[in-house]
């Protein structure tokens, strides 16, 4: 299951072993924990009227988890292993967004929706990727594997490979990627 692999993650930038602390003083793995039981609840094939029922009690949850902690993290989203959230507020994920393998995301990021028309969309995020405080990324876009989207960063275009990301508009500085970031 990704939440084992979400705890891991927490455990190594943490530097504490007990997931029982962690759960206790992580914002982010409550929001996690939340999102990751609600969908597979989603996901399931469990009986349909068993299943809307569950789904409330998740929708619940999370309207909680939002009041408490500030981050919408919706069940619907496809989230990869190894998912952390770096400080919790303000983070806004929208319902259809796509976000890869062992990505981190820091306070006050929106992945959201953005476009009009056949235009209309939301972004699909690759592995390894690293996005900064208050970044924005908007609109039927992909983010490549390994990028680092900086902090205060608007992203409203594909980003390739390996690209960091600075400023408003987002404009690529370099190919470093996101090694030293995640």
């Amino acid at each position: 299951m990704s939440l084992k692999s979400d705890f891991i993650k927490y455990k190594k930038y943490s530097g504490n072993k007990s997931s029982l602390v962690l759960l206790l003083t992580q914002q982010g793995l409550w929001a996690l924990t939340v999102y990751r039981i609600s969908n597979r609840i989603y996901r399931s094939s469990l009986f349909e009227p068993l299943k809307k029922v569950l789904l409330v009690f998740a929708l619940v949850h999370q309207k909680w988890i939002e009041i408490v902690t500030g981050i919408s993290l919706p069940y619907t989203v496809t989230i990869g292993k190894q998912f952390y959230i770096g400080h919790f507020g303000g983070v806004i994920i929208n319902a259809k967004v796509k976000i890869g393998d062992n990505c981190n995301i820091s306070q006050g990021v929106t992945l959201g929706v953005s476009g009009r028309g056949a235009n209309r969309g939301v972004p699909t995020i690759g592995n390894n990727v690293y996005i900064g405080a208050n970044a924005v990324i908007a609109g039927p876009i992909i983010i490549g594997d390994n990028c680092v989207i900086s902090a205060n960063t608007l992203v409203t275009k594909s980003v390739e490979t390996n690209a960091v990301v600075v400023g408003v508009p987002g404009v690529i500085v370099n190919y470093n990627g996101s090694k030293d970031y995640i």
